[in-house]
């Protein structure tokens, strides 16, 4: 089944391992394959994880595009260790993660990861209140 894609001006998406740039009018792309698209939305820069949960995503981000998820696994399981030991109570999004993960799902892996972040920002933003 074809994705239909509606790209902003100027905005870029990923698809497979290239970057496409819409330059000027809103576009419709029908996209036909099993290539791994990812929206500037939801592209997260090596120079932005500035956060545990954040480097967390990067990887799950890394292992969707990869060609080869496997050769980001040990880097993300020793990271999703010291994430559980830092923090217990991000056991539940860390397992729902890991279960997209080992099942192969990488693009709903992200999604739970963008939860992770979520739920790394309250912790933050309740541990200023203290």
């Amino acid at each position: 089944m074809a994705l239909k894609v509606e790209i902003k001006p100027r905005e870029r998406i990923i698809v497979g391992n290239a970057v496409i740039t819409n330059d000027g009018n809103r576009a419709r792309l029908i996209v036909e394959g099993d290539a791994p698209i990812l929206r500037e939305k939801d592209i997260l820069r090596p120079d932005d994880a500035d956060t545990p949960c954040k480097k967390i995503y990067l990887l799950v981000q890394m292992m969707y595009l990869a060609e080869d998820p496997r050769i980001h696994h040990d880097l993300y399981f020793q990271l999703i260790k010291d994430m559980q030991t830092a923090a217990p109570s991000t056991m539940l999004q860390i397992d729902r993660i890991n279960d997209q993960i080992l099942t192969g799902f990488y693009y709903k892996a992200l999604k739970e990861a963008k939860a992770l972040i979520a739920y790394e920002r309250e912790l933050l933003d309740n541990a200023k209140c203290l």
